[in-house]
């Protein structure tokens, strides 16, 4: 049995993509060598290239499993090595989308907390047709499969590396998971107003189960 851990670190900086639009992304991440720090608003090294969407301290790491990565492989039949979805975090033997919200992990220095969850979207699309995977209807089949791989926040900040242990210290009393929370925001809204469930629920979370009419 694996022992749940961070099998890379990935980070990455912003640099033009071509799709509909010119734009700039740093979904592109490679894994680093060493100890990387993470902090309030991410890791050390890592940027992101649209901060009116992405980032801020609800947003701080993102992380994928290597299992989903493979399973993605043999559906499409291309390689998709660590970073490639934008994860900071490539993790192995943790079921990270059957993790709860508000579920905290010690990974080395750090201890993190599952805040959200991540959201395909345009540039998502664009990321895959460069790997050789669809050119259209990526975000609806990864939508459907619903392994979104969550977004977590750095309670306290430290060193985080390949290699490192993942120890979940706390797990709450309600039961929605990562999966839960991003069928919620997709493709089943009549789910949102259990996600209150949740303490500190993130606050454009709250906002959309509040604007939801549910």
């Amino acid at each position: 049995m694996t022992i749940p851990h961070v099998k890379s670190v990935n980070v990455g900086q912003p640099r033009a993509t071509s799709g509909t639009r010119e734009q700039r992304t740093a979904i592109g991440k490679e894994p680093v060598a060493g100890p990387v720090h993470a902090g309030r608003l991410g890791l050390r090294g890592d940027a992101v290239g649209s901060p009116d969407v992405h980032g801020g301290p609800d947003m701080a790491v993102y992380a994928f499993a290597r299992e989903d990565l493979h399973a993605w492989q043999r559906e499409l039949g291309v390689q998709l090595p660590d970073g490639w979805f934008g994860e900071n975090l490539t993790t192995l033997g943790i079921d990270v989308n059957a993790a709860l919200v508000g579920e905290r992990w010690r990974i080395g220095g750090a201890l993190l907390e599952i805040a959200k969850v991540r959201i395909p979207c345009n540039t998502f699309q664009i990321r895959m047709a460069e790997a050789g995977g669809p050119t259209r209807g990526w975000v609806r089949k990864f939508t459907q499969q619903a392994r979104p791989g969550p977004y977590l926040r750095v309670l306290e900040e430290g060193a985080i590396r390949a290699g490192d242990p993942i120890e979940v210290v706390h797990r709450p009393d309600h039961g929605v998971t990562v999966t839960d929370m991003f069928r919620a925001l997709t493709t089943n809204v009549e789910l949102l107003p259990g996600l209150l469930e949740v303490d500190g629920l993130s606050e454009s979370v709250l906002r959309k189960v509040r604007d939801s009419g549910y």
